[in-house]
């Protein structure tokens, strides 16, 4: 398989997976109490939306990055592709569980955010394995230098921490584990790999 198919493919579930979230953006309609109240009780929705579609948006950016070096496609990275994609097309279910659940106050709520945690944290590993299968020799256009594997492997690193955080802050403090994540997306907005 050359990389345009992989690539052309990957593009066409993360459009899904970004379109999928708007799906959870709604308000009851007339008759349910003023427009401006159902909007103000539906924040979680609207603040969970922003937050994935940027975190989509960012995993979709940094893919082209890390794809458009790719030489060679074989059957490991199409599975490792696979597994990446498997966990961006459970961000619209895990956005719309955590933002039904996020002002509950109870297990529930920080089930939910765990949960969220849980798909990016797996998201990123999957997407650090991608990386990892780029480094061997003869896989890539250009070879990624020894320092920046490194700080590459250091920027995988703290996200992959920081998700991992917000986890455990999730069964403490569902809101806060939120605004980590959130934290996350901001970190990755800024490039990482050389170019």
């Amino acid at each position: 398989m050359d990389r345009g198919r992989l690539e052309a493919f990957s593009d066409g579930v993360f459009a899904v997976a970004i379109t999928l979230l708007a799906l959870n953006l709604f308000v009851a309609g007339p008759g349910h109490g003023p427009l401006v109240r159902q909007l103000g009780d539906h924040w979680p929705s609207f603040v969970a939306y922003l937050i994935s579609f940027l975190m989509i948006g960012i995993i979709w950016v940094n893919h082209h990055a890390l794809v458009r070096n790719i030489a060679v496609v074989d059957r490991t990275l199409l599975f490792l592709n696979l597994l990446l994609l498997l966990f961006v097309v459970l961000i619209p279910f895990a956005t719309g569980t955590m933002a039904e659940y996020l002002t509950s106050d109870g297990r529930d709520a920080k089930v939910a955010m765990a949960l969220y945690g849980g798909v990016f944290q797996a998201m990123g590993l999957s997407f650090a394995a991608i990386f990892g299968w780029t480094l061997r020799e003869g896989r890539t256009h250009r070879p990624v230098p020894r320092d920046a594997r490194r700080a590459a492997w250091w920027r995988f690193t703290i996200g992959n921490v920081v998700y991992a955080l917000a986890i455990v802050v999730a069964f403490v403090n569902a809101p806060a584990s939120l605004a980590i994540i959130g934290l996350v997306a901001v970190y990755y907005v800024f490039e990482w790999t050389p170019a």
